[in-house]
C-alpha cells in the first residue's frame, strides 16, 4: 500500500470476483489483486458438460481479466481486518485498503450416511473432473443415479443419458422446484425421451448411500454404480474464520451496499454475500450483477461518495437438456416464475447463447470497465426490506 494508490484485493475469481476486479480498473490510481486457487477461470455453468465430455469448462484468464489486474494463484486462509491483510495458504500475506469477498459457493458436507464416502459432488472443477473419471471408468451399462433435481441435477442427468448412460434422477420431492408446473411437465417429457427414470414425490429423499445402492425414505433401494450428489450448495468458512459476521449458512452479512456489517473496508459479492440478511439465489445470474456493484461501492468510498444500494433483477432460469434440447423458464425480476417458457432446440440455442454471453460480459468489462448496467431493483425486495425494518423494533421491544 502506498500514499498515492488504493490497493484492492478481490478474493475469488469466479463470476462475481472477475466482474468486480475488472470494474475496479476504471481508476488508474487503484491497484487490483485477484486471489484465486486456480490459474484458469472456471465456467461453473458448464461443469455438467465437462462430466459428459463436451466441454472442458475452463477459460484462460487472459480472455476475461483486465490486463491491469494482478492474479495471485493461491487460497486465502484468513482476512485480518485490523491489519488490513489477507493471509495466503502458502504462508504469504497481501495487504489491502479494501477487500472484496467473492469466494462463491461449493458443495456442502452431506449429512446422509455414506454420501460423503460414496457419492460424487459436482460443484467445482476438481469434483467434476473426478466424476468424469469415475463415469469413464464405469461399464457402459452401469447404473448412474443423480441425487437432486435442481438445475445441476437435471442437466447432469440429461447430459449423461444423451451419451447413452442408464440414469435415474432422484428428486427428493418434486422435479425442478423452481419451475412453473407447465415448465416442469415439459422438462419431464424431455427427460423421459432421453430415457431418464425420474423418481419424485414423497418418500424419495435419500436416507443412505453405499458403494452400489441408494436407499430412499420410503424403503426402496436403487442400484447405483455411480452416485452423483447435487443437493444444495454451501459457502467457504473464510469469513467466519476471520471473525466476520455471517448468516446461518456462512455468507458474509452486509448492508444494501454489500458492505460488511463489521468493517466498511470489507465488501462482499456473489453467492457468499448476505445483504440485509436477504441473500439472492445462488446463481451466475446474480453474481455478474453483484460483482460490479461491489466494485462500485469501493470506488464510491475512494471518491468520498455515498455508495448506492444494490440493484439486482432476474430473467429466469436456463437449463440444458443434453446438447440438442434446452429449456428457459421466464421469471419476474423478483425471481418468481412466470407461466412462459421456451423449450426444444430453441431452448438449447438460448442456453448456449447465455453461456457464451457470460464470458463475453466478463471480457467486455475487462476492456471497457464501467460500461455494463444491471436490472432495475424489483419492488418485492423493497417490500421485504421495509417489513424487516418495521419488524426489528417490535422484536427488540418484545425481548427487552
Amino acid at each position: 500500500m502506498t500514499a498515492n494508490t488504493t490497493d484492492v484485493v478481490v478474493i475469488g475469481g469466479g463470476y462475481a470476483g472477475v466482474m468486480a476486479a475488472n470494474r475496479l480498473t476504471q481508476r488508474d490510481d487503484v491497484t487490483v489483486t485477484l486471489i484465486n486457487p486456480r490459474p484458469n477461470f472456471v465456467e461453473r455453468i458448464r461443469l455438467h458438460q465437462l462430466v459428459g465430455g463436451s466441454d472442458d469448462a475452463v477459460v484462460d484468464y487472459r480472455k476475461v481479466l483486465a490486463k491491469g489486474v494482478r492474479l495471485v494463484v493461491d487460497s486465502a486462509a484468513r482476512i485480518d481486518a485490523a491489519e488490513r491483510s489477507v493471509t495466503l495458504a502458502s504462508g504469504g500475506t497481501v495487504g489491502y485498503d479494501y477487500v472484496i469477498y467473492a469466494v462463491g459457493s461449493g458443495s456442502t458436507d452431506p449429512s446422509v450416511p455414506g454420501a460423503a464416502e460414496f457419492a460424487y459432488p459436482i460443484a467445482d472443477l476438481e469434483e467434476a473432473e473426478r466424476l468424469r473419471a469415475a463415469v469413464e471408468a464405469a461399464p457402459a451399462t452401469a447404473a448412474v443415479t443423480v441425487v437432486g433435481a435442481g438445475p445441476t441435477g437435471i442437466e447432469t442427468a440429461a447430459e449423461l443419458a444423451e451419451g447413452g448412460r442408464t440414469v435415474t434422477l432422484v428428486c427428493g420431492g418434486v422435479l425442478g422446484p423452481y419451475l412453473h408446473p407447465r415448465g416442469r411437465r415439459s422438462v419431464a417429457r424431455r427427460l423421459a425421451g432421453l430415457g431418464v427414470t425420474v423418481v419424485e414425490g414423497s418418500g424419495t429423499k435419500v436416507t443412505a448411500v453405499t458403494r452400489d445402492v441408494v436407499r430412499l425414505g420410503d424403503g426402496r433401494t436403487l442400484p447405483s454404480e455411480v452416485t452423483i450428489w447435487t443437493v444444495g450448495f454451501g459457502v467457504p468458512d473464510l469469513a467466519a474464520r476471520s471473525g466476520l459476521s455471517t448468516d446461518a449458512v456462512g455468507r458474509l452479512r452486509t448492508d444494501e451496499t454489500l458492505t460488511s456489517v463489521d468493517d466498511v473496508r470489507v465488501v462482499a459479492a456473489g453467492d457468499s454475500a448476505a445483504p440485509s440478511d436477504l441473500p439472492f439465489r445462488m446463481s451466475c445470474q446474480a453474481a455478474v450483477q453483484l460483482g460490479p456493484q461491489a466494485a462500485e461501492t469501493v470506488l464510491s468510498r475512494i471518491a468520498g461518495e455515498r455508495p448506492a444500494p444494490i440493484d439486482v433483477g432476474f430473467a429466469g432460469q436456463c437449463i440444458s437438456l443434453g446438447r440438442r434440447f434446452g429449456f428457459f423458464q421466464f421469471a419476474h425480476k423478483d425471481d418468481t416464475v412466470k407461466r412462459l417458457h421456451l423449450g426444444g432446440r430453441t431452448g438449447a440455442k438460448l442456453k448456449e447463447v447465455v453461456c457464451k454471453s457470460i464470458v463475453w460480459q466478463l471480457a467486455y468489462e475487462a476492456r471497457k470497465p464501467g460500461a455494463r448496467t444491471w436490472w432495475a431493483k424489483d419492488a418485492k425486495r423493497q417490500q421485504l426490506l421495509q417489513a424487516k425494518r418495521a419488524e426489528a423494533p417490535a422484536v427488540a421491544e418484545r425481548t427487552a
